[in-house]
């Protein structure tokens, strides 16, 4: 029975690294995921003047909690929106003038309700080109903190800075949520708040949190959820077995769900304290799911409805357009390519599977990770699939080609 090892979550890291560069002492956090994303991110931690000790298995930062080392810096925040969308925050807690730019990818997608708010709470930012999108600079002199609205149904990330950020500031933090995306992300930030010592209230759409910092510590990274839902699928479509071990019952990450979608339509699903093990049993069942609050999976259910008994309709992702490409088109058209007929809306895809089994096709990436590594799944069931950029996955998992090729050969071949 295969056993799979998952690199460390990027969302868990991601906020790991700005708690560990907040925090009060020296933290140690334990199978970090080393990918570009991440790498960027401690990069950029570097330029803004903390120390960052990268060890291969474990990663150590000499916080500061009165912010930034260094008086001005210039970062740059390559593909990764938890590096462009965290780290502008955590400088504005300090003192000084820092400037953040991104990769064209990241230039495209969307910042202004992150920065209203910042404004809002008298942080002095402006935005050198588009309004709403990187490039940005920050005029930094501390947050005093209060109350702001935040619109987080383009991304939930815009949430979670403005939560790592509350401790920070001079008297806490108030949030009146209107509307928010993948709610789950913002739970494991909450999780990871009270981790480092801090002190968070929720209250309907209200976060509350209050002043006084963060505190050193030594944290472990659990395994990348959204990166298990490929090897979780492969089990399901080729009626194999995939044990992840380290994401059971107490695991953070919501895109663990995606497992009981896998049972939804078929598949043999048992969690417990110590991992998660699929088995596909042969069947895949059309369904009609919602995955607002696991959309970063929505890919990898698109990439195996071909061979569901009927159609599979994908509903409320309408935030996957705004990813690292419009992920809900970039589905569609590589379905499309593949001979699978296709429907879509502003925020639904329907897959509807044909009497002919898909043909081989150059899978488009659109320079996404997740298109590349949900396709590799289809590519399970159909010889001839090929991809135009398949190194892009290391964004999140450099090593993804080599793992899936061990595991495929030892998964039943399927035709």
């Amino acid at each position: 029975m295969p056993v799979v090892d998952i690199p460390g979550s990027k969302s868990v890291t991601a906020r790991a690294l700005f708690l560990a560069a907040a925090a009060d002492g020296v933290t140690t956090l334990r199978r970090p995921l080393r990918s570009d994303d991440t790498e960027g991110f401690a990069e950029g931690l570097t330029r803004l003047g903390y120390r960052v000790g990268r060890a291969p298995d474990a990663w150590r930062i000499d916080g500061r909690p009165q912010g930034p080392a260094v008086a001005e810096a210039d970062v740059y925040c390559r593909d990764g929106a938890t590096t462009a969308r965290f780290l502008p925050v955590l400088a504005a807690a300090g003192r000084g003038s820092f400037r953040f730019d991104a990769s064209p990818q990241m230039r495209r997608r969307p910042l202004l309700p992150l920065t209203r708010a910042l404004r809002d709470l008298g942080v002095d930012l402006r935005h050198e080109e588009a309004e709403g999108h990187h490039p940005l600079r920050v005029e930094a002199s501390g947050v005093e903190g209060g109350e702001v609205v935040l619109d987080a149904g383009q991304s939930s990330q815009y949430l979670t800075a403005l939560l790592l950020l509350g401790p920070l500031t001079g008297k806490g933090l108030r949030i009146r949520v209107t509307d928010l995306v993948s709610a789950p992300y913002v739970e494991i930030t909450l999780a990871m708040m009270r981790s480092f010592g801090a002190e968070v209230r929720k209250e309907g759409t209200v976060y509350e949190v209050l002043p006084g910092g963060y505190t050193a510590t030594t944290y472990d990274i659990e395994p990348d959820a959204s990166t298990a839902s490929y090897f979780f699928a492969a089990a399901a479509v080729t009626g194999g077995e995939v044990t992840v071990p380290g994401l059971g019952t107490g695991a953070l990450q919501g895109d663990l769900g995606f497992v009981d979608v896998l049972r939804r339509m078929g598949a043999e699903v048992t969690t417990d304290a110590h991992g998660t093990r699929v088995r596909g049993t042969g069947e895949l069942r059309g369904l009609t799911v919602a995955m607002r609050d696991i959309s970063d999976t929505m890919p990898t259910l698109a990439a195996i409805a071909p061979f569901a008994s009927g159609p599979v309709r994908i509903e409320d992702v309408g935030n996957t357009r705004v990813k690292e490409c419009d992920r809900l088109e970039a589905c569609a058209d590589n379905l499309r390519r593949l001979g699978v007929e296709v429907a879509t809306g502003d925020d639904w895809i329907e897959i509807r599977p044909g009497s002919r089994p898909p043909a081989g096709a150059e899978i488009k990436s659109y320079g996404d990770h997740r298109v590349v590594m949900s396709f590799a799944v289809t590519g399970l069931r159909v010889p001839g699939i090929s991809f135009d950029d398949p190194g892009c996955v290391r964004k999140t998992f450099p090593g993804f080609h080599e793992a899936f090729g061990e595991l495929r050969a030892q998964l039943p071949a399927r035709g």
